[in-house]
């Protein structure tokens, strides 16, 4: 039986001494608080109210149930209150710094039709992590080598002048013995490419085809990177869509595959696979994921 419901019954109907006027304040039919309430006292082995008075009058026992029956139904209710506010509660989301605002805003209304509120914190990967294991945020999305993870996001070069190559080759960037007193031109990375899946090959390979230390260099913003790259013929490790964000020409880049990996880290496994399952594809649109579809050709 539905002991919460029948107790509702039983109480409405003893606090106004009516069927009638207890099964309107329950808001259910008179007949329904009828049955609610036989049931009740079947279950509890007495009578509740006394059946030959014209009103319904409680009988001792049923004054001796009234105030456990009132505990339950308002235990019943500050439960249902507590899981309205738990549901609405904003699950804080740790989100890349790269995401556009325009994305994010949608990001966030598509999650509220599957009734998640969203709250977001924008972050570089080592400030998400931080943010996830002192328990700031609920979830993140995490920087993930490639392989392992749900979102991937393509990288290449891009730089301010019109690109007459296919692929950028970083030896191409190597500097002549006439140019040694020269800088060379730099490789910058921003903040969001500061992880060992995206810097770590990059280097080596900038050690393998004899570039200097100093032509793959890491900002402290991308607004930073961008400056650099767009006063000169630098090139900037970004996606597709940053490029065109930044009216930069971008290129893939040759002999290396670079790529950030995102996947969700949350408290429990069953929010970060609820997030991944409700709100992937939009996920994907905010990290720039489907960018790989309009490669150049």
């Amino acid at each position: 039986m539905d002991l919460v419901g029948a107790c509702k019954a039983f109480v409405n109907v003893g606090e106004r001494g009516s069927f009638t006027l207890g099964a309107a304040a329950a808001r259910i039919p008179q007949p329904v608080a009828s049955r609610r309430i036989a049931a009740l006292e079947r279950h509890l082995g007495a009578r509740l109210f006394d059946r030959s008075a014209r009103r319904a009058t409680l009988t001792q026992f049923g004054r001796d149930m009234l105030p456990s029956a009132r505990r339950l139904v308002q235990l019943a209710e500050e439960m249902e209150h507590d899981a309205e506010r738990a549901v609405l509660r904003p699950l804080r989301l740790a989100v890349p710094d790269v995401c556009a605002t325009r994305d994010l805003a949608l990001l966030g209304a598509e999650a509220r039709e599957e009734g998640i509120h969203l709250e977001f914190r924008s972050a570089a990967p080592a400030s998400r992590a931080e943010l996830l294991g002192s328990r700031e945020v609920r979830a993140a999305l995490a920087s993930v080598p490639p392989g392992e993870a749900a979102w991937s996001v393509p990288l290449g070069l891009a730089g301010a002048g019109e690109a007459r190559v296919r692929v950028v080759h970083l030896e191409t960037l190597r500097l002549s013995r006439d140019r040694l007193p020269s800088r060379g031109r730099r490789v910058w990375l921003q903040p969001e490419d500061d992880v060992p899946h995206v810097r770590d090959p990059l280097t080596r390979m900038r050690d393998a085809v004899g570039l200097r230390p100093a032509q793959v260099t890491v900002t402290a913003s991308l607004a930073s990177a961008a400056a650099e790259v767009l006063g000169s013929d630098d090139l900037l490790l970004c996606s597709l869509r940053q490029a065109g964000e930044l009216g930069l020409h971008w290129r893939p880049t040759g002999g290396i595959d670079l790529a950030r990996g995102y996947d969700v880290a949350a408290d429990t496994g069953d929010e970060a696979e609820r997030l991944r399952t409700l709100l992937g594809g939009a996920i994907a649109r905010c990290l720039g994921a489907e960018e790989e579809r309009g490669r150049p050709a």
